[in-house]
Protein backbone atom coordinates (compact mmCIF):
# COMPACT_ATOMS: atom_id res chain seq x y z
CA UNK A 1 0.00 0.00 0.00
CA UNK A 2 1.37 3.55 -0.79
CA UNK A 3 2.23 5.81 2.12
CA UNK A 4 1.31 9.27 2.90
CA UNK A 5 4.50 10.76 0.80
CA UNK A 6 3.55 8.45 -1.99
CA UNK A 7 0.34 9.82 -1.80
CA UNK A 8 0.53 13.53 -1.53
CA UNK A 9 2.88 13.44 -4.70
CA UNK A 10 0.24 11.52 -6.28
CA UNK A 11 -1.98 14.57 -5.39
CA UNK A 12 0.25 16.99 -6.89
CA UNK A 13 0.89 15.11 -9.91
CA UNK A 14 -2.75 14.69 -10.84
CA UNK A 15 -3.05 18.56 -10.51
CA UNK A 16 0.23 20.12 -12.55
CA UNK A 17 -1.42 17.28 -15.00
CA UNK A 18 -5.02 18.77 -14.90
CA UNK A 19 -3.35 22.19 -15.24
CA UNK A 20 -0.94 21.02 -18.35
CA UNK A 21 -3.94 18.91 -19.81
CA UNK A 22 -6.05 22.32 -19.82
CA UNK A 23 -3.46 25.16 -20.89
CA UNK A 24 -2.71 21.99 -23.77
CA UNK A 25 -5.93 21.34 -24.68
CA UNK A 26 -7.10 25.26 -25.12
CA UNK A 27 -4.36 25.78 -27.02
CA UNK A 28 -5.34 22.84 -29.43
CA UNK A 29 -8.79 23.97 -29.56
CA UNK A 30 -8.35 27.80 -30.07
CA UNK A 31 -6.61 27.29 -32.89
CA UNK A 32 -8.62 24.26 -34.67
CA UNK A 33 -11.68 26.29 -34.00
CA UNK A 34 -9.59 29.39 -35.71
CA UNK A 35 -8.92 26.56 -38.07
CA UNK A 36 -11.82 25.51 -39.14
CA UNK A 37 -12.94 29.41 -39.46
CA UNK A 38 -10.93 30.71 -41.94
CA UNK A 39 -9.92 27.22 -43.88
CA UNK A 40 -6.30 27.68 -42.82
CA UNK A 41 -3.79 27.72 -40.58
CA UNK A 42 -0.74 29.84 -39.77
CA UNK A 43 2.62 28.06 -39.45
CA UNK A 44 2.47 29.77 -35.25
CA UNK A 45 -0.68 27.78 -34.61
CA UNK A 46 0.28 24.59 -36.37
CA UNK A 47 3.53 24.94 -34.15
CA UNK A 48 1.57 25.26 -30.68
CA UNK A 49 -1.07 22.55 -31.90
CA UNK A 50 1.49 20.13 -32.48
CA UNK A 51 3.39 21.08 -29.41
CA UNK A 52 0.31 20.87 -27.63
CA UNK A 53 -0.70 17.57 -28.24
CA UNK A 54 2.33 16.05 -27.94
CA UNK A 55 2.95 17.51 -24.74
CA UNK A 56 -1.11 15.98 -23.77
CA UNK A 57 0.42 12.81 -24.53
CA UNK A 58 3.76 13.29 -22.56
CA UNK A 59 1.95 14.27 -19.44
CA UNK A 60 -0.43 11.35 -20.10
CA UNK A 61 2.20 8.84 -19.77
CA UNK A 62 4.00 10.67 -16.58
CA UNK A 63 0.75 10.52 -15.19
CA UNK A 64 0.56 7.03 -16.32
CA UNK A 65 4.11 5.68 -15.35
CA UNK A 66 4.09 7.57 -11.97
CA UNK A 67 0.35 5.80 -11.36
CA UNK A 68 1.59 2.36 -12.38
CA UNK A 69 5.01 2.74 -9.98
CA UNK A 70 2.59 3.52 -6.66
CA UNK A 71 -0.32 1.00 -7.42
CA UNK A 72 1.18 -1.56 -9.31
CA UNK A 73 4.88 -1.63 -8.51
CA UNK A 74 5.19 -5.37 -9.39
CA UNK A 75 4.57 -4.27 -12.75
CA UNK A 76 7.79 -3.01 -13.00
CA UNK A 77 9.39 -6.63 -12.37
CA UNK A 78 8.80 -6.84 -15.43
CA UNK A 79 10.91 -5.45 -18.89
CA UNK A 80 8.89 -5.11 -21.14
CA UNK A 81 6.12 -3.28 -19.12
CA UNK A 82 8.97 -0.78 -18.68
CA UNK A 83 9.91 -0.80 -21.85
CA UNK A 84 6.91 0.09 -23.63
CA UNK A 85 6.38 2.75 -21.04
CA UNK A 86 9.80 4.01 -21.51
CA UNK A 87 9.37 4.00 -25.85
CA UNK A 88 6.25 6.49 -25.36
CA UNK A 89 7.99 8.25 -22.97
CA UNK A 90 11.38 8.63 -25.46
CA UNK A 91 8.54 9.68 -27.95
CA UNK A 92 6.42 12.14 -26.63
CA UNK A 93 9.82 13.50 -24.90
CA UNK A 94 11.72 14.34 -27.83
CA UNK A 95 8.50 15.50 -29.98
CA UNK A 96 7.73 18.20 -27.25
CA UNK A 97 11.10 19.34 -27.62
CA UNK A 98 11.69 19.17 -30.99
CA UNK A 99 8.59 20.76 -31.62
CA UNK A 100 9.38 23.58 -28.67
CA UNK A 101 12.50 24.03 -30.81
CA UNK A 102 11.08 24.63 -33.75
CA UNK A 103 8.51 27.12 -31.76
CA UNK A 104 12.47 28.96 -30.71
CA UNK A 105 13.72 28.73 -34.38
CA UNK A 106 10.21 30.38 -36.11
CA UNK A 107 10.04 33.41 -33.89
CA UNK A 108 13.40 33.70 -34.02
CA UNK A 109 12.57 34.16 -38.16
CA UNK A 110 9.93 36.26 -38.13
CA UNK A 111 11.03 38.62 -35.38
CA UNK A 112 14.90 39.02 -35.73
CA UNK A 113 16.07 41.41 -37.96
CA UNK A 114 19.56 40.34 -39.71
CA UNK A 115 20.73 41.50 -43.29
CA UNK A 116 22.47 37.84 -44.25
CA UNK A 117 21.60 36.40 -46.89
CA UNK A 118 20.83 33.05 -45.71
CA UNK A 119 18.63 34.41 -42.30
CA UNK A 120 16.87 36.06 -45.16
CA UNK A 121 16.82 33.46 -47.43
CA UNK A 122 15.31 31.44 -44.41
CA UNK A 123 12.82 34.17 -43.33
CA UNK A 124 11.31 34.13 -46.65
CA UNK A 125 10.77 29.92 -46.53
CA UNK A 126 10.10 29.20 -43.43
CA UNK A 127 6.12 29.15 -43.51
CA UNK A 128 6.09 26.67 -46.72
CA UNK A 129 8.71 24.80 -44.72
CA UNK A 130 6.84 24.26 -41.51
CA UNK A 131 4.97 21.35 -42.24
CA UNK A 132 7.76 19.56 -43.52
CA UNK A 133 9.86 20.42 -40.64
CA UNK A 134 7.26 19.01 -38.20
CA UNK A 135 7.38 15.65 -39.89
CA UNK A 136 10.54 15.46 -40.08
CA UNK A 137 10.99 16.41 -35.93
CA UNK A 138 7.79 13.19 -35.71
CA UNK A 139 10.21 10.47 -37.53
CA UNK A 140 13.47 11.98 -36.12
CA UNK A 141 11.47 11.28 -32.13
CA UNK A 142 9.97 7.68 -33.77
CA UNK A 143 13.62 6.66 -34.70
CA UNK A 144 15.29 8.15 -31.34
CA UNK A 145 12.03 5.77 -29.69
CA UNK A 146 12.74 2.54 -31.60
CA UNK A 147 16.07 1.50 -29.32
CA UNK A 148 14.45 1.23 -25.96
CA UNK A 149 11.72 -1.13 -27.55
CA UNK A 150 14.42 -3.50 -28.10
CA UNK A 151 14.47 -6.48 -26.48
CA UNK A 152 11.10 -6.48 -24.15
CA UNK A 153 11.37 -10.05 -22.59
CA UNK A 154 14.70 -8.85 -21.05
CA UNK A 155 13.15 -8.78 -17.13
CA UNK A 156 16.38 -6.93 -15.83
CA UNK A 157 14.80 -4.61 -12.61
CA UNK A 158 14.45 -8.17 -11.38
CA UNK A 159 17.59 -9.13 -11.23
CA UNK A 160 18.02 -6.10 -8.87
CA UNK A 161 15.64 -7.55 -6.12
CA UNK A 162 16.91 -10.90 -6.61
CA UNK A 163 19.65 -13.49 -6.26
CA UNK A 164 20.67 -15.24 -9.65
CA UNK A 165 22.63 -17.77 -10.88
CA UNK A 166 25.85 -16.69 -11.58
CA UNK A 167 25.83 -16.63 -15.62
CA UNK A 168 21.68 -14.90 -15.08
CA UNK A 169 22.92 -12.46 -13.25
CA UNK A 170 26.51 -11.61 -15.03
CA UNK A 171 23.44 -11.88 -18.18
CA UNK A 172 21.56 -9.68 -16.32
CA UNK A 173 24.42 -6.83 -15.51
CA UNK A 174 25.28 -6.95 -19.40
CA UNK A 175 21.55 -6.16 -20.37
CA UNK A 176 21.39 -3.48 -17.80
CA UNK A 177 24.27 -1.75 -18.63
CA UNK A 178 23.30 -1.86 -22.28
CA UNK A 179 19.61 -0.63 -21.29
CA UNK A 180 20.92 2.76 -18.92
CA UNK A 181 23.74 3.38 -22.22
CA UNK A 182 20.78 3.56 -24.62
CA UNK A 183 18.73 5.93 -22.06
CA UNK A 184 21.76 7.86 -21.40
CA UNK A 185 22.41 8.45 -25.14
CA UNK A 186 18.72 8.89 -26.03
CA UNK A 187 18.69 11.96 -22.97
CA UNK A 188 22.07 13.17 -24.35
CA UNK A 189 20.22 13.74 -27.90
CA UNK A 190 17.82 16.60 -27.01
CA UNK A 191 20.56 18.55 -26.08
CA UNK A 192 21.00 18.82 -29.80
CA UNK A 193 17.46 21.18 -30.01
CA UNK A 194 18.51 22.67 -26.33
CA UNK A 195 21.19 23.75 -28.49
CA UNK A 196 19.77 25.19 -31.16
CA UNK A 197 16.80 26.85 -29.03
CA UNK A 198 19.63 28.54 -26.82
CA UNK A 199 21.07 29.77 -30.13
CA UNK A 200 17.91 31.27 -31.35
CA UNK A 201 17.56 33.21 -28.14
CA UNK A 202 21.43 34.46 -27.49
CA UNK A 203 20.14 35.48 -31.71
CA UNK A 204 17.69 37.25 -30.31
CA UNK A 205 19.48 39.32 -27.86
CA UNK A 206 21.86 39.89 -30.08
CA UNK A 207 18.93 41.68 -32.57
CA UNK A 208 16.95 43.51 -30.17
CA UNK A 209 20.55 45.06 -29.13
CA UNK A 210 21.07 46.38 -32.48
CA UNK A 211 17.44 47.25 -33.09
CA UNK A 212 17.71 49.46 -29.56
CA UNK A 213 20.99 50.72 -30.44
CA UNK A 214 19.36 52.10 -34.13
CA UNK A 215 16.98 53.57 -32.18
CA UNK A 216 18.94 55.74 -29.75
CA UNK A 217 20.54 56.93 -33.00
CA UNK A 218 17.67 57.77 -34.74
CA UNK A 219 16.59 59.34 -31.74
CA UNK A 220 13.48 57.25 -31.40
CA UNK A 221 11.19 57.71 -28.29
CA UNK A 222 8.15 56.00 -29.51
CA UNK A 223 6.76 52.50 -28.79
CA UNK A 224 8.29 50.31 -30.92
CA UNK A 225 6.34 47.21 -31.86
CA UNK A 226 9.44 45.33 -32.79
CA UNK A 227 10.99 45.80 -29.35
CA UNK A 228 7.72 44.29 -27.82
CA UNK A 229 8.02 41.22 -30.44
CA UNK A 230 11.52 40.94 -29.45
CA UNK A 231 10.45 40.94 -25.81
CA UNK A 232 7.61 38.44 -26.10
CA UNK A 233 9.38 35.94 -28.24
CA UNK A 234 12.27 36.31 -25.72
CA UNK A 235 10.21 34.99 -22.87
CA UNK A 236 8.44 32.25 -24.67
CA UNK A 237 12.24 30.31 -25.51
CA UNK A 238 13.63 31.55 -22.23
CA UNK A 239 11.05 29.93 -20.36
CA UNK A 240 10.99 26.98 -22.19
CA UNK A 241 15.40 26.88 -21.79
CA UNK A 242 15.00 26.89 -18.16
CA UNK A 243 11.92 24.82 -17.65
CA UNK A 244 13.73 22.12 -19.99
CA UNK A 245 16.57 22.36 -18.07
CA UNK A 246 14.77 21.76 -14.78
CA UNK A 247 12.55 18.25 -16.70
CA UNK A 248 16.11 17.20 -17.71
CA UNK A 249 17.55 16.81 -14.70
CA UNK A 250 14.12 15.59 -13.26
CA UNK A 251 13.85 13.22 -16.10
CA UNK A 252 17.22 11.36 -15.22
CA UNK A 253 16.66 11.23 -11.91
CA UNK A 254 13.15 9.03 -12.89
CA UNK A 255 15.34 7.33 -15.67
CA UNK A 256 18.07 6.41 -13.76
CA UNK A 257 16.64 5.34 -10.46
CA UNK A 258 15.34 2.36 -12.84
CA UNK A 259 18.24 0.84 -12.39
CA UNK A 260 18.64 0.78 -8.70
CA UNK A 261 16.78 -1.08 -5.53
CA UNK A 262 14.71 0.62 -3.33
CA UNK A 263 14.12 4.05 -5.48
CA UNK A 264 10.58 4.32 -6.28
CA UNK A 265 10.04 7.66 -4.15
CA UNK A 266 13.32 9.08 -5.97
CA UNK A 267 11.54 8.03 -9.55
CA UNK A 268 8.31 9.46 -8.37
CA UNK A 269 9.61 12.94 -7.06
CA UNK A 270 11.81 12.98 -10.64
CA UNK A 271 8.35 12.54 -12.28
CA UNK A 272 6.52 15.04 -10.26
CA UNK A 273 9.05 18.14 -11.16
CA UNK A 274 9.14 16.75 -14.69
CA UNK A 275 5.45 17.55 -14.84
CA UNK A 276 6.46 21.26 -14.66
CA UNK A 277 7.74 21.63 -17.92
CA UNK A 278 4.72 20.66 -19.97
CA UNK A 279 1.78 22.24 -17.84
CA UNK A 280 3.42 25.65 -16.62
CA UNK A 281 4.92 26.35 -20.25
CA UNK A 282 1.58 25.95 -21.68
CA UNK A 283 0.27 28.93 -19.73
CA UNK A 284 3.23 30.84 -20.48
CA UNK A 285 2.46 30.22 -24.49
CA UNK A 286 -0.60 31.31 -24.15
CA UNK A 287 -0.08 34.64 -21.94
CA UNK A 288 2.55 35.58 -24.81
CA UNK A 289 0.14 34.76 -27.87
CA UNK A 290 -2.06 37.22 -28.41
CA UNK A 291 -4.74 34.83 -29.85
CA UNK A 292 -4.49 32.92 -27.17
CA UNK A 293 -4.49 35.82 -24.82
CA UNK A 294 -7.66 37.14 -25.99
CA UNK A 295 -9.49 34.03 -26.24
CA UNK A 296 -8.51 33.45 -22.75
CA UNK A 297 -9.64 36.03 -21.44
CA UNK A 298 -13.16 36.28 -22.97
CA UNK A 299 -13.62 32.67 -21.47
CA UNK A 300 -12.44 34.07 -17.99
CA UNK A 301 -15.15 36.75 -18.93
CA UNK A 302 -17.79 34.60 -19.57
CA UNK A 303 -16.86 32.00 -16.84
CA UNK A 304 -17.29 35.07 -14.37
CA UNK A 305 -20.58 36.17 -15.67
CA UNK A 306 -22.16 33.15 -15.07
CA UNK A 307 -20.95 32.41 -11.85
CA UNK A 308 -22.63 36.12 -11.01
CA UNK A 309 -25.91 35.51 -12.27
CA UNK A 310 -25.62 31.41 -10.68
CA UNK A 311 -25.07 33.51 -7.08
Amino acid sequence: MPGKVENTLILIAVGEFSLGILGNVFIGLVNFVDWIKHRKIASIDLILTSLAISRISLLCIILLDCFILVQYPDVYTAGKQMRIIDCFWTLTNHLSVWFATCLSIFYFLKIANFFHPLFLWMKLRIDNAIPKILLGCLALSVFFSLPVSGNLNDDFRFCVKAKLKTNLTLRCKINKAQYASTKIYLNLLTLVPFSVSLISFLLLILSLWRHTRRMQLNATGSRDPSIEAHVGAMKAVISFLLLFIAYYLAYLVATSSYFLPETELAVMVGEVTALICPSSHSLILILENSKLRKAFLRVLWKVKYVLKRSC
